[in-house]
């Protein structure tokens, strides 16, 4: 029994340094603002998207620009599930819009929580 109380805190320690290491290389890359902000992008335009953290969603686009979406509030999920959903019946996904957390539950995707989006600012990469 007492083997058991001291293994238990190697591994929270190996682990521990494991996610430090882990999250400094998976840091988002330096970006800075381009222009004013946009209400909306064009669906058909949009031909990837990143999760950067739970409140940032990177949006790659036709042509190679990228609009970042930095949503009001912290979304539960988005980060560690990595996806998400939007439904709208334009052909736009506006700041008005909602993305759902697609969360996979025995091999189907299921609708989690709800985030709202905010506006979408268009970014270029910072050279180093």
């Amino acid at each position: 029994m007492h083997k058991l109380l001291f293994i238990i805190p190697a591994i929270a320690l190996f682990s521990g340094g494991g996610a430090v290491a882990l999250s400094s290389k998976n840091a988002p890359e330096p970006v800075r603002a381009v222009g004013e902000p946009k209400s909306c992008v064009t669906i058909s335009q949009i031909r990837s998207t990143k999760v950067i953290d739970s409140r940032t969603i990177d949006f790659r686009m036709a042509g190679g620009k990228t609009y970042r979406n930095i949503l009001p509030q912290s979304c539960p999920g988005l980060k560690f599930e990595d996806r998400f959903s939007y439904r709208t019946s334009l052909n736009q996904l506006c700041n008005v819009d909602i993305v759902h957390v697609l969360h996979d539950q025995g091999g189907q995707l299921h609708e989690g929580a709800g985030c709202g989006l905010g506006k979408f600012q268009m970014v270029e990469k910072v050279k180093r």
